[in-house]
């Protein structure tokens, strides 16, 4: 029986990423496909460790960058998924769905763009009294930190319901139009030309009269606490699970026509994308964010999802290079 030939993935993660990503089944699925998982210590010289075939990585510090940079540079033919220059596109919120007004890709019914948003740079814009007019956007708005790099502050996000809620947020900030969507959102995670489409909680609708009575901010963290009805009262059913179970998926050859004209218009390959129909048109969808390297473990099966696609990472590479 012939041995399975091994290819070594180097892998640099932050602690919390890696306990929650590189996992025994992980590990164990990576080996049945001849896959030897490194991990990369970064407080050593890259360039001393491997060798690798390829390295996955989501580090953002000034030194890693510089020895990603030097790893490069001696080792070309190594895949470095993703290059950093790649990545830090879609780390500003105020540019990251430039992407879309680009992207052509072949639509039957469907249809789709980003929600009108603005990027506010000055706090005097903010303290007008009209400023939602004159920025030209419409409440309820979602406030988003400028930059959107894993950091806990980027996460920080808000509902922002007036002029008063306005005065109270700091610069940069980007303002995004809130897009009634029956409080899903389908979660679409790509790993190259490998992808998975999930159904999660989102925000709930917000009518005109709820919003007539709703004042100032807020955030994301007290949404759960946070209910919109029309007669005002809380709700006490199951309405989150109902919504999800009711929620029809976007159609799959949408979903993969989408992802394949993403990675090849961003030049990345592991990103997630959240997706959500409008709620007056469900032939309509709007993507509100992307992510770098998200949480893959929390999607079933995500050991085979990611593992395939390294192992048509390697594999591809090693022929580009005059391998066997």
């Amino acid at each position: 029986m012939t041995e399975l030939q091994s290819h070594r993935v180097g892998y640099a993660l932050a602690p919390k990423k890696e306990q929650s990503f590189v996992v025994e089944s992980f590990i164990d699925y990576a080996k049945q496909r001849g896959i030897d998982l490194i991990r990369i210590e970064p407080s050593k010289p890259l360039i001393e460790q491997g060798p690798f075939d390829c390295v996955i990585h989501k580090l953002y510090d000034e030194e890693w960058k510089k020895q990603l940079g030097e790893f490069s540079a001696e080792n070309p033919n190594v895949v470095i998924v993703d290059p950093l220059e790649m990545i830090e596109k879609i780390h500003n919120r105020a540019s990251m769905l430039d992407v879309f007004t680009q992207l052509k890709i072949p639509l039957k019914n469907e249809s789709f763009g980003v929600p009108k948003q603005v990027l506010v740079e000055e706090s005097e814009v903010l303290n007008s009294t009209n400023a939602a007019e004159e920025l030209n956007l419409k409440f309820p708005l979602i406030a988003k930190p400028l930059l959107a790099n894993g950091s806990l502050k980027s996460h920080e996000m808000c509902l922002v319901f007036d002029s008063e809620g306005l005065k109270s947020l700091s610069v940069p900030i980007v303002l995004q139009e809130f897009v009634n969507h029956g409080g899903v959102v389908f979660k679409v995670y790509v790993a190259g030309q490998h992808l998975s489409c999930v159904k999660r909680n989102s925000l709930p609708d917000i009518s005109e009269e709820k919003l007539r009575t709703l004042g100032g901010t807020l955030l994301f963290s007290q949404i759960s606490s946070f209910t919109v009805q029309e007669n005002g009262n809380e709700e006490e059913d199951n309405s989150d699970i109902s919504n999800i179970k009711k929620a029809e998926m976007p159609p799959m050859s949408f979903i993969t026509d989408l992802s394949k004209a993403l990675v090849e218009a961003m030049g990345l390959h592991l990103f997630n994308i959240d997706l959500i129909r409008d709620g007056n048109d469900r032939n309509k969808y709007y993507v509100i964010d992307i992510n770098y390297f998200p949480g893959y473990e929390k999607i079933p099966s995500f050991e085979t999802l990611f593992i395939d696609f390294l192992w048509d990472i390697v594999h591809e590479n090693k022929i580009q290079v005059g391998e066997s």
